[in-house]
């Protein structure tokens, strides 16, 4: 057994790699595949990640779009602004957003209000939705509470629990709904 000293060892090699040269600039490391910040279409490996949510095809719209994802398993409450696309695949809570589109993937729950151009629903939607362009409710989707929107598709499986109102070319505000039927 040495008493000695041992030598400075020498610095941390880097994960994946030995550490370079001294004045080296040393490259961005790629987004790791899988993970919640990975943007979530696909899975990012060939094939998919088995029983990963299926996204929706996003719209054009370019890379400049601002899109806030709130990935599976975690939950956001407040308010969202500036969000051109919001995509729910965990769950969020909140009083009102507004954004040119709404997309809740099967895992997604959205409880609140928004209101939107365009909303694609494979999840669950509690409380007041209001789409200015087309609503789509997937087969896994479930709207509950008040949907209002111009154009409407719903899959086979999709549901609809509450009151559905169909915006025409000139929007009234929200109001009390007509009778269907004359009391007396």
């Amino acid at each position: 057994m040495s008493l000695a000293p041992k030598p400075p060892s020498p610095t941390p090699s880097m994960p994946g790699g030995p550490t370079p040269p001294a004045g080296t600039a040393i490259p961005p490391r790629p987004p790791q595949m899988g993970g919640s910040m990975g943007g979530g279409m696909g899975g990012g490996m060939p094939g998919g990640q088995p029983g990963a949510p299926t996204m929706p095809t996003p719209r054009p719209g370019g890379p400049d779009r601002r899109t806030l994802v709130v990935g599976r398993g975690i939950s956001l409450q407040g308010t969202v602004a500036d969000a051109e696309r919001l995509v729910v695949e965990g769950t969020v809570e909140s009083q009102m957003i507004q954004a040119t589109e709404l997309s809740i993937s099967q895992t997604g729950v959205f409880k609140g209000e928004v209101q939107v151009e365009d909303a694609e629903i494979a999840g669950t939607f509690d409380g007041t939705l209001t789409a200015r362009g087309q609503l789509v409710i997937r087969g896994t989707g479930r709207v509950i509470g008040v949907a209002r929107c111009r154009r409407l598709m719903v899959e086979d499986g999709g549901q609809i629990s509450g009151r559905m109102e169909m915006l025409g070319d000139t929007q009234v505000p929200p109001g009390p709904a007509p009778r269907a039927y004359a009391e007396g």
